[in-house]
């Protein structure tokens, strides 16, 4: 997105009060009580003051005119510039904590206002007698740079488009482990309010996952430093849980995904930090209303690459975008593995669905723009123009006759949490 340059004093508002008639460029100041205008050695009346101003929340700036205000305009833009670097530095505060900054990349711009809360916790441990991912124990990127973290089993399918048919003891195996990661997500579920940090959420989902004889399957997976993936506001996706408390009228996506048995089960849901406004739920309904549509749209015979269109047109329809970076994937003894399940319309994904497919799907729409940022962790994605993302995700097996939704909730008719809310 490209950054709109500062406005000219010529480029202001006409207020509530002058609002019978559409405003010329000359009469572009917003109309207020009567005050004594500010321009020196000028003491007329004045009902204009400047719109920049008003959205620093710098008191008085009245004028009598467009021409006192253009004359004043060499003074009076040095109160935007105060006033701006006064909201960075007050910023900055926001990421002291005991005088120790918990900002770990000073200087970076942010897209939103979303800041990370640093530092973070060491890795967990996860009990030797639990069954490990083949990346669990690969060594640590200190050690091996880049492929820290390296899943080899899938590094060896990498790049092909075969799509494996499971038997009826793998599909077992998957059912078991896709009803442990709705039990682990519910849970996380519950902590779910104002206050609690992300870490916190963390810690009870990797208590979780052991307690049911479960590895968590993003622990060091390439290197995640995390049991769970938490992502707020404006993050896409792959959110790293932090110190930073959630704050009323945040939206909080809870990414699980367990390993058990040599099957890995994946979803996710949205939920809301207490009240939350009508834009957010509005964006929170049309990105879960995008999965179940594509979800009835599973069967036997379809293209993987018509999911896409069905979750654009929806979200389209709503005026929210799709993103494109990250898509929905198959899964079973692998993470990450064929078909890839893109969200966007017109994509290009190889595939006809087929009795024994086990994937998920998991639309990622916001609120503006569709492009997307990474954080210097690596991990965290983000929306270019700061605006909230939501997600929802399920693994689906595709039957003779349509889909069973491994992952589906098992009280409240297999709803999302957020609709309790609604």
């Amino acid at each position: 997105m490209v950054k709109q340059q500062q406005s000219l004093p010529l480029d202001v508002i006409i207020a509530a009060s002058a609002a019978l008639h559409r405003p010329s460029p000359a009469e572009s100041m917003a109309a207020v009580v009567t005050r004594e205008c500010e321009t020196e050695d000028c003491s007329k009346e004045a009902k204009l003051q400047c719109p920049t101003c008003i959205k620093l929340g710098i008191q008085g700036s009245y004028f009598c005119s467009q021409e006192c205000f253009k004359g004043s305009w060499g003074t009076h833009k040095l109160l935007h510039k105060k006033a701006k670097e006064d909201k960075t530095k007050d910023e900055g505060k926001n990421c002291v904590e005991k005088e120790v900054n918990t900002d770990p990349w000073p200087g970076y711009r942010y897209t939103g206002k979303l800041r990370p809360h640093y530092p973070l916790t060491p890795m967990r441990l996860v009990p030797g007698s639990i069954q490990r991912p083949d990346y669990a124990d690969h060594p640590l990127a200190a050690e091996v740079g880049l492929l820290a973290g390296m899943s080899e089993t899938e590094q060896t399918l990498k790049g092909t488009s075969q799509i494996k048919i499971l038997n009826a003891e793998e599909i077992e195996g998957m059912r078991v482990v896709c009803k442990l990661a709705r039990e682990v997500l519910d849970i996380a579920a519950m902590m779910v309010k104002p206050g609690v940090t992300t870490e916190e959420i963390d810690h009870a989902v990797h208590l979780a996952c052991t307690a049911r004889n479960c590895y968590p399957s993003p622990l060091n997976y390439y290197n995640f430093p995390k049991s769970c993936c938490t992502s707020v506001n404006e993050v896409i996706c792959h959110g790293i849980p932090d110190r930073r408390a959630l704050q009323e009228g945040d939206i909080l996506n809870v990414d699980i995904t367990v390993y058990h048995n040599g099957y890995h089960g994946d979803l996710n849901e949205t939920f809301f930090v207490g009240e939350v406004d009508e834009g957010a739920k509005r964006l929170v309904q049309t990105t879960y209303e995008c999965l179940m549509q594509a979800i009835d749209a599973v069967k036997p015979g379809v293209r993987y690459r018509e999911l896409g269109n069905i979750i654009q047109k929806h979200a389209q329809a709503n005026g929210f975008s799709v993103v494109r970076s990250y898509c929905g994937h198959g899964i079973h003894k692998l993470f990450h593995t064929a078909p890839n399940v893109p969200h966007y319309a017109k994509n290009k994904a190889v595939g006809v669905m087929k009795p024994g497919h086990v994937f998920t799907i998991e639309p990622m729409i916001c609120e503006g723009g569709w492009q997307d940022e990474t954080w210097p962790d690596g991990w965290t994605a983000v929306t270019r123009d700061g605006k909230r993302s939501a997600q929802f995700e399920h693994t689906l097996l595709v039957t003779e006759t349509g889909c069973d939704i491994l992952t589906r909730r098992l009280d409240d008719n297999g709803r999302a949490h957020f609709l309790t809310q609604m």
